[in-house]
Formats: C-alpha cells, sequence, structure tokens
C-alpha cells in the first residue's frame, strides 16, 4: 500500500528546510505608498526639483535614498570619489497629494537638506575616510554600502584584502572584515528586514564572492557582538574566473547575481549553490551592472551600451544597446521600471520587461555616476 501511493503522490519528506523563511514581504514593501514610481506622473513638478553642489571637487560616485519617513534620520547618504561622504536629511514633504503628512504649504519646501558640517566645512574631516585605498581600484558605486538606517557605510577596495565599517554620525571605523585572499572589489546588500537586519555580498579579485549577515540589532556583520573581530562569512561563492566586478543580492528570493570581468553571470543561493550561468548573445561578455527584481526579472549592463533582461530560470528575455556609456542603473520597487544613467548625463526610464523607452529626463551638465530612488519612488 505504501510503495503504491509513493507511485501515485509521491513522498513528502519530514522536514525541507533548517531555517526559517525569510518573511516574504520585506520592511520596503510595508510602506502606505503605492508602488507604482511617481517619477513621472506629476509633470507639473517641473523634471529637475533642486540641485545640491558639494564644496569637494571630487565627483559624487554612490547615493543611497533610505527616506523612509520610520527612520530615526531619513536621509540621502552621498559618497564622493575622495571618499567625502555626507548625510542630507530628507524632508518627506513631497508627498502624494492627500497621503498622509502632506499638506500644501509644506509642498514649496525643498526634499533635501544639504549635510550642516559639509556646508558650512566644519566638519569635513569627520566625514572624511583617509584609510588607504589600494592604487588599482577604480572607485565607483560598487565599492559602497549604506544600511538601511543610513547609520553605517560598508566601504571597500583597502590594500589589506579587508572591508570596512563606519558611522556616518561618528565617522569613526567600527569593524573591519577579513575573509578574501586579494582585494575587495565589489560590496552589495539585500532589501532589509524589519529589524535591520540584511545580507551583505562581498566580491574580490580573488574571483570569489563571499555572504555575509547584517545585525540589525549590533550594527555589526555577524550575529554574534563578541566575536566581532573575527566574523565567519555565511556562505563561500565559487565559479567565476576572473575578479567579480558587480553583485546584486535577493533576499526574498534567496539569490546572489554576480558578474566578473569576463564571462557569464552566475546565480548562486545564498547558502552558496551555483545554480546556473546567464550567458547573454554573443558579444556580451563583459558584465558591469546588476539589478534584480523580487519577481525575478535580472537586468544586466554589459560594456558598450548592451543591456540583457533575464528570467530567473537563465531565459533571455530581451535585450537592447544604446550608445551611452551607462553607470548606473535601478529598477524600481515593483520591478516594472528601469532607470539608467551615463556618461551622456541623462537619466532614462525604460519598461524593464522589454525595454520599452518610457522617459527621458533633461540632460545632467556631467555624467550621472550613481542613482537612487526614495521610498516614494521618485
Amino acid at each position: 500500500a505504501m510503495e503504491a501511493q509513493i507511485q501515485n503522490f509521491g513522498q513528502t519528506p519530514s522536514q525541507l528546510l533548517i531555517e526559517p523563511h525569510p518573511p516574504r514581504s520585506s520592511a520596503m514593501h510595508l510602506c502606505f505608498l503605492p508602488q507604482s514610481p511617481l517619477m513621472f506622473k506629476d509633470q507639473m513638478q517641473q523634471d529637475v526639483i533642486m540641485v545640491l553642489k558639494f564644496p569637494s571637487n571630487s565627483p559624487v560616485t554612490h547615493v543611497a535614498a533610505n527616506t523612509l519617513p520610520h527612520l530615526t534620520i531619513p536621509a540621502v547618504v552621498t559618497v564622493t570619489c575622495s571618499r567625502l561622504f555626507a548625510v542630507n536629511r530628507w524632508h518627506n514633504t513631497v508627498g502624494l497629494r492627500g497621503a498622509p503628512g502632506y499638506s500644501l504649504d509644506q509642498a514649496h519646501h525643498l526634499p533635501i537638506e544639504m549635510d550642516p558640517l559639509i556646508a558650512n566645512n566644519s566638519g569635513v574631516n569627520k566625514r572624511q575616510i583617509t584609510d588607504l585605498v589600494d592604487q588599482s581600484i577604480q572607485i565607483n558605486a560598487h565599492c559602497f554600502v549604506v544600511t538601511a538606517d543610513n547609520r553605517y557605510i560598508l566601504i571597500c577596495g583597502f590594500w589589506d584584502k579587508s572591508f570596512r565599517v563606519y558611522s556616518t554620525e561618528t565617522g569613526k571605523l567600527t569593524q573591519i572584515v577579513f575573509g578574501h585572499w586579494d582585494v575587495v572589489t565589489c560590496l552589495a546588500r539585500s532589501e532589509s528586514y524589519i529589524g535591520g537586519d540584511c545580507y551583505i555580498v562581498s566580491g574580490s579579485r580573488d574571483a570569489t564572492l563571499l555572504l555575509w549577515y547584517w545585525s540589525g540589532r549590533h550594527h555589526i556583520i555577524g550575529d554574534n557582538p563578541n566575536s566581532s573581530d573575527y566574523p565567519a562569512p555565511r556562505a563561500v561563492l565559487t565559479g567565476h574566473d576572473h575578479e567579480v566586478v558587480c553583485v546584486s543580492v535577493c533576499a526574498e528570493l534567496g539569490l546572489v547575481i554576480s558578474g566578473a570581468k569576463e564571462g557569464p553571470c552566475l546565480v548562486h543561493t545564498i547558502t552558496g549553490d551555483l545554480l546556473r550561468a546567464l550567458e547573454g548573445p554573443e558579444n556580451c561578455l563583459f558584465p558591469r551592472l546588476i539589478s534584480v527584481s523580487s519577481e525575478g526579472h535580472c537586468i544586466i549592463y554589459y560594456e558598450r551600451g548592451r543591456f540583457s533582461n533575464f528570467s530567473i530560470n537563465g531565459k533571455l528575455l530581451a535585450q537592447m544597446e544604446i550608445n551611452d556609456s551607462t553607470r548606473a542603473i535601478l529598477l524600481s520597487s515593483d520591478g516594472q521600471n528601469l532607470v539608467t544613467g551615463g556618461d551622456n548625463g541623462v537619466v532614462e526610464v525604460w519598461q524593464a520587461c522589454d525595454f520599452k523607452q518610457l522617459y527621458i529626463y533633461p540632460g545632467c551638465d556631467a555624467g550621472i555616476r550613481a542613482m537612487d530612488l526614495s521610498h516614494d519612488q521618485r
């Protein structure tokens, strides 16, 4: 009877998983605001609402907009190539008409306030990270990660093969994390759960990636504050032949997608198993930027203006070529819209599924190196 049951209905294992499921909807999805981008819904607001000019002459290479209203400091954190960072306060005034916290007299206020320490040049040394970076590293947006509460910046590229955690309030070094055999070239973080926990992935010249756990309660990498000097990675991800240059991690799907200097992009689970390689069209050999939506669409930008959109099963869904050297790509929170920016200084919005162009913003004075969307998708 048992064999007949197995033949007809299959077998049920006693236990599939040993770790609890990550929550399906991360903290980012719980905001009351609609998920569709407001980027170009309301054209009454001009395309450029405000311009912040930083006194440092170094290009801004990383932007993180953690602007959820319940954070202690909703802010836009910027980092320049000279590793000068700024915590620019965000005023949740430019909300939806009729949304909570929106009033007409506030609508004329500017959304971002420049970091006072940088504006009046008083505490610039507090915001400057002086530790030596390996000379061969090109500082770009992948070298930095800002935690979801805006309180810590993770930076890689140091000559001692570490990446480091700095406090944005004090500018002091709070943790040094070792684990790679060569210089760490890129960092990425997953969506955060409600306690602020998330995954951090570091990619290196040694052609491997390490998956770490960021504890939102202790504000360190690793679960145990006592052993914060030598935290152990959750997983080692192998399979690349060259130095890793870009990586994206999605905790909701439990996937890490990474690209090396040459070759296909690889999809790993967060336990470290290699699932598949994403083979691009024949001229797409040099991946540079990756963005993954929680729906399982994976957008990869290759050198010389080529974009591919893969399903999570490795099927090539769409591709396009543009004549701009793109430096930043971003998916809206519902995964429907792709925002790109590059050396031409133009921000463009595309439909993610088929790369249909939806909108072009007016050009900037210089090339675009980094972008982020606020919590209300602006």
